[in-house]
């Protein structure tokens, strides 16, 4: 975590001057979501490309097939990388663009964070290159940061990036020991959970932040890439709703990348629109932000 921090710091060195310090989240998130698609997505391009080309047309069949031969969830229709961006300084921009619009239609965090916006920022500033060379450089593959460090990464940036926003550093971060702690206490007496193979448990959080209560409660029961779970053959289904728009985007683009259901995650006022209303959950874990106004939602 040490080196992401250090990385990031160095990248809100680059974007000093052209912004504020209360705008180098609007740059710093979607590009650091976008780098870990694009290290995700590296591997399976040879898979990928054939597959746009013969089914390109049809976006409900390339997901399918996209799927099948690849285990993930979404796709990108542009032949570009961050990498291969950086061949073509001239038509960087339009060629970035291109490539964030490339993403299946399931994929609309960039669309969240205007990211289309800050490239032609960043551009017109001539930062452009320098960003994306930095993000292009970095690895962030889950067999090199996992998904627990990649949580810790977002929920950190987000308070970092509220405090310089003089925003409540706590309104989008629940201490991860607190979270365990609540975890424990959801699993308590469920032993069929714990033990049967192919149990299948939903777990709901109304103000589901970045997706840490989520995530935690995934590698408590299920497990992570260097932690086994008490049960890696129950199937868990996560849900949650959230105001935010960035919070959103980060939460739902993690879940995509595990080959999470991306429409169980849902934008929106939770008190005023529950997205969820009149449906059941085995579990419900939540830590609202008893610190805000609600009489908008009344």
């Amino acid at each position: 975590m040490s080196q992401l921090g250090a990385f990031i710091w160095g990248t809100a060195d680059v974007l000093r001057g052209p912004y504020k310090a209360s705008q180098y989240g609007n740059v710093v998130l979607p590009m650091t979501i976008l780098r870990r698609l694009d290290c995700v997505l590296a591997e399976h391009q040879a898979i990928i490309g054939p597959l746009v080309q013969r089914f390109g047309n049809n976006p409900e069949l390339l997901s399918a097939q996209v799927r099948r031969a690849t285990g993930l969830p979404f796709y990108n229709t542009s032949p570009w990388t961050l990498k291969s961006l950086l061949g073509d300084s001239k038509g960087l921009e339009a060629n970035l663009k291109q490539y964030v619009n490339g993403f299946s239609d399931n994929m609309d965090v960039f669309e969240r964070f205007k990211l289309a916006d800050e490239i032609s920022t960043m551009a017109e500033k001539n930062i452009l290159y320098i960003v994306v060379e930095r993000f292009a450089n970095i690895d962030l593959h889950p067999k090199t940061v996992t998904n627990a460090e990649m949580g810790d990464l977002y929920e950190y940036l987000i308070r970092t990036f509220n405090e310089s926003s003089n925003e409540a550093p706590g309104e989008h971060f629940t201490p991860r020991d607190a979270i365990r702690l609540l975890v424990d206490l959801v699993f308590e007496g469920d032993d069929e959970a714990l033990s049967t193979p192919g149990t299948i448990r939903s777990i709901y959080d109304p103000t589901v932040g970045t997706g840490g209560m989520l995530s935690i409660a995934e590698e408590h029961l299920i497990g992570g890439s260097d932690k086994p779970g008490l049960n890696p053959q129950a199937q868990l289904r996560l849900y949650g709703q959230e105001w935010n728009d960035h919070s959103y985007a980060v939460c739902k683009s993690d879940l995509l990348i595990k080959g999470y259901d991306s429409s169980n995650i849902q934008l929106g006022d939770t008190l005023a629109d529950d997205k969820f209303a009149g449906q059941t959950f085995d579990y419900c874990m939540s830590n609202p932000p008893y610190g805000d106004d609600w009489k908008a939602s009344q």
